[in-house]
């Protein structure tokens, strides 16, 4: 039986996130605490690694009931802890520090700062789908799980199971996992973040290409290939109504689908 088996947040955009073993919904639709807060730079653009491959080297822990996080560069042992909300000015100062130029700390704590505000619900893949990318590049699961930064994972299923979960029309496909009742919206558009190393920003070579070939081919019969005018797409992004808000996801919930 297809379960959830792990639940991801990132409270800071394009940061590292936190395993945790249950989570609420907010009323907009996203997971608590996941990308409650961005940086912005002086004209109030989003700082993330779309835009910034030096955003990679940021190594972060957080402690979610504490409202901490300890933030160090990958490979130093330096590390610096600030409060969230209590220490907001020495906190942007440090971003600043690093990629010299100004920093301001924003917060939303409707929606977070998902990439889709259309369909701003958890994204979905299964635990056999990163496992099949892994062997695709000879990576390790969890370099693939950091590549591609999914809120919600499924094991107990085959791979890219959760493809399944279209409709050629678009219109979306009611599921459950748990108590919670999300709707199906379409497949996550990849950009250039999934081609890096997550913990160093160095490009793999040809990773696109070689990621389109594989993805067409493992495609699962039935799934309607409308909803793939290309194959550079990984996770199933979802929708949910308001009514959901405050439903709490476990690890271990039945998904129903």
């Amino acid at each position: 039986m297809p379960h959830l088996a792990k639940i991801l947040v990132y409270p800071i955009k394009s940061l590292d996130g936190v395993e945790v073993p249950q989570i609420s919904l907010r009323e907009g639709g996203a997971l608590a605490h996941d990308r409650e807060f961005a940086l912005l730079d002086e004209k109030g653009r989003i700082v993330n690694a779309k835009r910034n491959a030096e955003i990679h080297k940021i190594r972060t822990a957080f402690d979610l009931e504490a409202r901490m996080i300890t933030l160090w560069l990958e490979g130093s042992s330096a590390m610096q802890s600030f409060h969230l909300d209590g220490d907001r000015p020495a906190l942007e100062s440090w971003f600043s520090d690093y990629f010299g130029f100004p920093i301001t700390l924003v917060q939303n704590l409707h929606m977070g700062f998902p990439d889709d505000t259309e369909s701003s619900g958890p994204t979905i893949v299964s635990v056999a789908s990163l496992e099949a990318i892994a062997t695709w590049f000879g990576i390790s699961l969890e370099e693939s799980r950091q590549r591609f930064r999914a809120n919600l994972e499924i094991a107990d299923t085959s791979a890219f199971w959760e493809d399944q979960i279209y409709d050629a029309a678009g219109e979306g496909i009611p599921f459950q996992i748990g108590d919670l009742e999300l709707k199906s919206s379409h497949p996550c558009q990849r950009c250039i973040v999934p081609t890096r190393n997550p913990w160093t920003g160095d490009r793999t070579a040809d990773f696109q290409a070689k990621f389109n070939a594989h993805r067409e081919a493992a495609l699962p019969d039935g799934v309607p290939r409308s909803q793939f005018n290309h194959f550079y797409k990984l996770t199933l992004n979802t929708t949910v109504s308001p009514s959901e808000a405050g439903k709490v996801l476990r690890v271990g919930d039945r998904v129903r689908a």
